[in-house]
C-alpha cells in the first residue's frame, strides 16, 4: 500500500492564497449551466454497509461525453473572447479531455484539433473523431502530444485549451465539489481520481472552502502517478508513462505547472495508489454491484475502499469520473481478467 500525507492544511482554505477561488468556481457553475449535466450523488448501500457510514457515488459518467472533463473544457472555451475562438482550438489529451473539447467545439461551432499519444485507447480516439475534430497521434506520451500542441499554436495560431493546468479548467471541474457539498451537507471525505490535478485541485478548492474539516483524498494508479511523484519530490517531476487500466490518469503534470501542483500540495489530505488488480476489482464492483460502467480512472475510488487503503469514518463521496472504457476490455475484466 502506498499512502502519502500532503503538507499540513491550514484550518480553512480561505486562509490559503489559492490559484482558484470558490468565487471563480461559482462563476464557472453559472457559465456552464445548460451546457453540462448536474450529475446525481447516488447512495451505495453495499459500500455504506462495508464502511459503516453513508457513501455516495457522484456519477460523472452521466455527462454527455461520459466523463467530468466537459465541465472544465466548456468553462475554458466559454471564457475565451471571440477572436481566440475563431482561430480554432487545440489540446493534448489522454482521451476524455479531447472528447470534451471536441464536443464543446461542435456545440459552439468552433474547429478543434486534438493531439494524443499512441497510448490513448482506440475507442476514445474514434469517439473524438466522430465529433468532427481533427486528430493528431504523436509519440508515446502526453508530453509528446503537448509538444505538438505548442507547435500548432505557433504555426497555425490555434488557441490552446490545457487539459488541467489552467484556472478556468480547474474552476469548471471544481463545480463538482460544490454539487457534492450541496447534496451531502454532512460530508466528511471525498475520494477523487488524481492525475494532472485539475479534478482533484478544483474539487479540493471548493470542498475545503465550504467544509474546511472535510478530507479530500486523491487516488491514483501505481504505474506512473505523476502528481504523487511530484508532491513527494516537492516540485513537478517527469515520470515514465506506462500502460494502465486507468489510462485517463496517465501523463505528466508539466515541469512548469502553474496551478494544479500548488492546489494539490496544499489541499489534498492524502494520496493513495492502487494496483492494476485493485482497479480491475473496482471496475467489476461498479458493474456487478452498483450497475455502473466505469473506466479504470473512474474505478479508483472503488478500488481504494475495496482494498481497505482508505479509512472512512463518516459520510463520504466517491467521484466516479468517467465511463469511457473499451467494451471488449470491460468484458474481459468482468469475466475475471485483471489487466
Amino acid at each position: 500500500m502506498t499512502i502519502m500525507k500532503s503538507a499540513n492544511l491550514s484550518p480553512s482554505a480561505n486562509k490559503i492564497l489559492l490559484p482558484v477561488s470558490l468565487a471563480e468556481i461559482e462563476q464557472a457553475a453559472l457559465r456552464i449551466h445548460g451546457h453540462v449535466a448536474r450529475t446525481p450523488l447516488v447512495h451505495s448501500p453495499v459500500l455504506s454497509e462495508r464502511v459503516g457510514s453513508p457513501v455516495g457515488l457522484k456519477l460523472e459518467t452521466l455527462q454527455p461525453i461520459g466523463a467530468f472533463k466537459l465541465r472544465g473544457a466548456m468553462n475554458a472555451i466559454l471564457s475565451l473572447g471571440d477572436g481566440a475562438r475563431s482561430r480554432g482550438l487545440v489540446t493534448a489529451s489522454t482521451g476524455n479531455h479531447g472528447r470534451a473539447v471536441a464536443y464543446a467545439a461542435r456545440e459552439l461551432g468552433i474547429a478543434a484539433t486534438i493531439c494524443m499519444s499512441s497510448l490513448v485507447p482506440t475507442n476514445k480516439v474514434e469517439a473524438i473523431r466522430a465529433l468532427g475534430a481533427e486528430i493528431r497521434i504523436v509519440g508515446t506520451s502526453q508530453d509528446d502530444a503537448q509538444e505538438e500542441v505548442e507547435r500548432l499554436t505557433e504555426s497555425r495560431g490555434l488557441t490552446a485549451i490545457p487539459p488541467f493546468d489552467d484556472p478556468n479548467v480547474v474552476a469548471g471541474q471544481g463545480t463538482i465539489g460544490v454539487e457534492v457539498v450541496e447534496d451531502m451537507p454532512d460530508l466528511e471525505t471525498v475520494l477523487v481520481p488524481l492525475s494532472g490535478g485539475g479534478l482533484a485541485g478544483g474539487i479540493a478548492a471548493a470542498v475545503k472552502t465550504l467544509k474546511p474539516q472535510a478530507r479530500v483524498i486523491g487516488i491514483s494508479m501505481e504505474r506512473g502517478a505523476a502528481m504523487h511523484a511530484s508532491i513527494s519530490a516537492g516540485r513537478p517531476v517527469t515520470v515514465r508513462e506506462e500502460e494502465t487500466l486507468a489510462d485517463s490518469l496517465g501523463g505528466g503534470i508539466g515541469l512548469a505547472n502553474r496551478v494544479t501542483f500548488d492546489l494539490c500540495r496544499a489541499l489534498l489530505d492524502e494520496i493513495v495508489l492502487v494496483s492494476e488488480a485493485e482497479i480491475a476489482a473496482g471496475i467489476r464492483h461498479a458493474a456487478s454491484v452498483e450497475g455502473v460502467t466505469v473506466e479504470g480512472a473512474g474505478a479508483v475510488g472503488f478500488a481504494a475502499i475495496l482494498s481497505d487503503k482508505v479509512k472512512i469514518t463518516g459520510p463520504a463521496a466517491i467521484i466516479v469520473s468517467g465511463g469511457n472504457i473499451d467494451p471488449k476490455i470491460h468484458r474481459l475484466i468482468i469475466d475475471g481478467a485483471d489487466a
